[in-house]
């Protein structure tokens, strides 16, 4: 099978001049390229947009480019009150990234330049971002299952503009890049010109910005991953260990610990009434972006606030999955999702999870929970960690008849790889809390979505 990447292409000046390019390297390697359109519905000319993107790739596939092209038209609309720029966003990253699986293509190929990651860095610190935000865009990330990349993300855009009229290229104008009602459009009209004439290396200083606050985000996150490691579970947060950090480091845990439990990131006002509460909290509720925080007998747990479900019969249930990349797979017969997150140590082996079985518990099975350990049986396992009966739900991991995960427990020791193999770690995330309290109704308030533009 040939190889095969893919280039977002909206038909604009950028992405024209990246599969362009993409379509130049890729002929002389037998490499095939997918050109992937998302028609949002949003222009009166988006329609127009589509067939003329649709014309472009027919033109150069019949001069022998190896490009084909896939559209998605977004039927939704953001709901009342939604940022229709962050609604657009994560409806594009969706359709991207199921068109590309569906085409063969691990791969994406973005074209955001060095003044897209200035833009970016200007608005993330007027929206108070953290450490995370101001750095920006990164050239790759690995999410969902497939690579994002931006090779051109150190180009000045007048080197794109360049290329564009070197090789006559046509593009379209999107008009919402005029438009005042978005925080993008009134950077660009109003205050980059003014910020450009004043400070000339304004476009390359901030992109450098980027990288040195890309690098402490890198050091940051690799602090919250030792820290969680002594601190966190399975079960939840140990809040005793907890407060036995410094007060800098219970902090940067703590959004860590709540971006993985909630998949978005913490808002600051939260991180700081809870910084407040936790320190003399024994049983108190919060509620959270997407859910609800729980303290009790020394513990913090996080419960997702959606809707519940009833259990799938189990005919209907997934029986089977192919695991090749990190990322989230929904499993809608068992109400919930498996997260797979890559790690240098203590996971299973990637390769073993391509043919991966999911299993009810049905008695009789045993789990060891750490190398050295006897395997001891699933019931005795979790009365160990203290785990509720709702804590346990969720599908069993095997492959080739071997155990390898247990939801609430994690992964079975005797999978475990060695260092220097392709190692991920499980986690089963229910679609919503088993139960509530008595007359409470956790709500999950609306936030803007995160993650590259």
């Amino acid at each position: 099978m040939k190889r095969r990447v893919a280039v977002a292409f909206s038909g604009g000046r950028d992405s024209t001049a990246l599969l362009h390019a993409a379509l130049a390297a890729a002929a002389g390697l037998g490499i095939d390229v997918v050109a992937l359109h998302v028609n949002h519905g949003l222009s009166p000319n988006a329609d127009a947009w589509q067939r003329r993107a649709a014309a472009q790739c027919a033109r150069w596939r019949r001069r022998g480019l190896p490009v084909a092209f896939a559209v998605h038209r977004v039927d939704e609309r953001p709901a009342p009150g939604e940022s229709v720029e962050a609604w657009a966003r994560t409806a594009r990253y969706r359709a991207l990234r199921d068109m590309a699986l569906a085409h063969g293509a691990s791969i994406v190929l973005l074209a955001h330049h060095r003044r897209d990651q200035a833009e970016t860095v200007l608005l993330q610190a007027l929206r108070s971002a953290g450490v995370a935000g101001l750095a920006g865009m990164p050239r790759h990330a690995e999410r969902d299952g497939v690579v994002w990349a931006r090779p051109w993300l150190d180009e000045p855009r007048e080197r794109i503009e360049a290329y564009v009229r070197r090789h006559r290229l046509s593009h379209v104008d999107d008009e919402s890049n005029d438009d005042p009602r978005f925080a993008r459009s009134r950077l660009r009209r109003a205050v980059w010109p003014a910020l450009a004439e004043a400070f000339p290396q304004a476009e390359a200083t901030l992109a450098e910005a980027a990288a040195w606050a890309a690098q402490a985000s890198a050091c940051l996150d690799e602090l919250a991953a030792a820290d969680l490691a002594q601190v966190a579970g399975e079960a939840g947060l140990d809040l005793a260990a907890w407060r036995g950090l410094s007060a800098p480091r219970r902090a940067n845990a703590l959004r860590a610990w709540l971006r993985a439990q909630s998949g978005r990131p913490a808002p600051a006002t939260l991180v700081t009434r809870l910084m407040d509460e936790l320190a003399g909290a024994r049983a108190a509720t919060w509620p959270v972006p997407g859910g609800v925080l729980r303290a009790y007998r020394g513990l913090l747990r996080h419960e997702r606030a959606a809707a519940q479900r009833e259990a799938a019969p189990a005919g209907a249930r997934e029986a089977t999955l192919a695991i090749r990349a990190a990322g989230r797979r929904p499993l809608p017969g068992w109400g919930g999702t498996l997260e797979i997150r890559r790690v240098k140590a203590g996971g299973v082996p990637l390769a073993w999870l391509a043919h991966a079985e999911l299993r009810p518990r049905t008695g009789g099975e045993r789990f060891q929970a750490a190398i050295g350990r006897p395997p001891r049986s699933l019931k005795k396992q979790f009365q160990a960690a203290a785990l509720a009966a709702w804590q346990r739900a969720g599908p069993l991991v095997y492959s080739g008849g071997q155990l390898v995960f247990v939801p609430g427990l994690g992964v079975d020791a005797r999978v475990i790889g060695l260092p220097g193999q392709a190692l991920v770690t499980l986690r089963w995330v229910p679609d919503g809390p088993p139960h509530r309290e008595a007359g409470e109704a956790p709500r999950a308030p609306r936030g803007r979505a995160s993650g590259p533009r």
